[in-house]
């Protein structure tokens, strides 16, 4: 690497190493997209790399490239889940020994692919950064390499064969968006964007609540964030790399933040529409998409899913989540008269509009009920906002006081 940014002679030399071992992820268009955006969407599937994101083209790149001497004592990586596995895979497939350090919240599927990936995995702390602490410590003391997620030059590189790849499957493409969290993967495709089409618009975008990146490019340096909390753990990093903000800062065109609710809405059409499975923060580039009106998007878009590793719990959370923000669960208490046939009459509401009824809990005991009356917590499955209003509207129209 010449100076702070990488050279072409760096991604090539990734590219070359990378080639026998990572898989070439298809890139597929997305119809639902193109018709949001008015333009020509696709999606790069890195979900379905190897430990079910990115992460092991900068782990592999990284490992491979550690001496006798330093591979002697082993590496240690922190991670919430994607850079662990990638760490473990690739230090495996070395024959190196890894130790790698994890939030204690971190899911279980996660926890489970480490330690089968072959990585001695100990928990601690509540955040990634917190971990890291950690791994630089069990550094020093033992000798081992410290592999990190996004700040090192080797794993940028990695992270850059996705852009290559990218370019020679879909060389029209004229912008990328690219879920970032450290910024490793939105340097590396903005490197090789830079090196090889420099025209193509770069736009990276983080979770609201956990968003370092625009604070740090408003101060010049990287800055923490003040506060982290989303369900997209895999961008969830309080402070970004130094490694890739100087490329971040000179090179990427745009960095925004998308909602809880869009990540939702997002994984969930990603499930529906495109038929692939991916994590809250592997959707945040479609979530942006979605979302956002002001991203200046120019021709053809590529949206980089970074991940699909999930725990099945945090699925069916999430997905539901994403119905409700859809408008296509209306969950609603209503106060019934209680005598016979008042249920049936409130039901009969939702019947004559045509929705679904998910749950409905009959209470008698709430504390402001009158003694001939009874709270009904209804859940009804609707066919958009629309049909949401419609519902509303008739619940008004028949004479009951709703709370949604």
């Amino acid at each position: 690497m010449t100076g702070s940014l990488l050279t072409a002679a760096d991604i090539s030399d990734a590219e070359a190493l990378l080639g026998p071992v990572m898989r070439r992820t298809p890139v597929v268009a997305s119809r639902i997209l193109s018709d949001l955006t008015g333009h020509d969407v696709r999606l790069k599937c890195e979900n379905l790399q190897r430990t079910g994101s990115f992460k092991p083209r900068g782990a592999y790149n990284r490992i491979a490239r550690l001496d006798a001497s330093e591979r002697r004592n082993g590496v240690v990586a922190a991670s919430a889940g994607n850079h662990a596995q990638g760490v473990a895979w690739a230090a495996t497939e070395l024959g190196i020994p890894s130790t790698v350090f994890m939030p204690t919240g971190v899911s279980l599927p996660k926890l489970v692919a480490t330690k089968a990936y072959g990585a001695d995995v100990q928990l601690v702390g509540h955040t990634v950064d917190e971990a890291l602490v950690h791994a630089h410590e069990c550094a020093e003391r033992t000798g081992a390499v410290l592999i990190h997620p996004f700040d090192h030059a080797d794993i940028v590189a990695g992270q850059a064969t996705l852009g290559t790849e990218l370019l020679a499957q879909m060389p029209d493409v004229g912008t990328v968006v690219v879920p970032t969290g450290g910024g490793g993967l939105l340097a590396g495709v903005t490197a090789a964007m830079r090196l090889h089409k420099p025209s193509v618009r770069i736009i990276g975008v983080q979770a609201e609540g956990a968003a370092a990146w625009p604070a740090s490019l408003d101060a010049g340096h990287p800055v923490a964030a003040g506060s982290m909390s989303t369900m997209a753990d895999g961008i969830a990093v309080g402070l970004p790399g130094s490694v890739p903000f100087e490329h971040v800062v000179n090179q990427v065109d745009d960095i925004v933040t998308v909602s809880e609710d869009a990540l939702s809405r997002a994984l969930l059409m990603c499930i529906e529409r495109a038929k692939l499975i991916v994590e809250p923060a592997g959707a945040a580039a479609v979530a942006a998409l979605m979302t956002r009106d002001d991203l200046a998007l120019d021709g053809p878009v590529c949206a980089v899913l970074s991940g699909g590793n999930i725990d099945p719990l945090l699925l069916t959370h999430v997905i539901t989540h994403g119905l409700r923000a859809a408008g296509r669960y209306l969950a609603v208490r209503v106060t019934i008269s209680d005598r016979p046939g008042g249920l049936l009459d409130l039901l009969g509401v939702v019947k004559d509009l045509g929705a679904s009824v998910v749950d409905v809990v009959h209470s008698r005991t709430g504390g402001q009920l009158g003694l001939d009356e009874v709270e009904v917590m209804l859940t009804v499955e609707t066919r958009g906002p629309e049909h949401r209003q419609e519902m509303l509207d008739a619940f008004e129209s028949a004479g009951y006081t709703v709370r949604a």
